[in-house]
């Protein structure tokens, strides 16, 4: 089950990928590559705290599913390794 922050990045009909979270009707941006569409939704789940990005092919099954999250502003000091 998806979460409403997550987003799909997806084919259209027309030819442009569209990056859209999963709980809006609308796209959040269009783009004219894949990977342009999957960098816009790579940056928006990081400033939004991170999810899931699912990624779409062009026949509309699932490439890939990916978490990104938002950095750690304390790591843990490890000084082990």
């Amino acid at each position: 089950m998806s979460k409403a922050k997550d987003r799909t990045v997806y084919k259209r009909d027309d030819g442009t990928w569209v990056n859209k979270r999963n709980d809006s009707h609308r796209a959040s941006s269009t783009h004219t590559t894949q990977r342009a569409a999957e960098a816009a939704a790579r940056e928006m789940l990081k400033n939004q705290g991170g999810g899931e990005l699912t990624t779409k092919g062009v026949n509309g099954q699932i490439r890939s599913k990916d978490t990104i999250a938002r950095p750690d502003p304390n790591p843990p000091k490890d000084k082990e390794h």
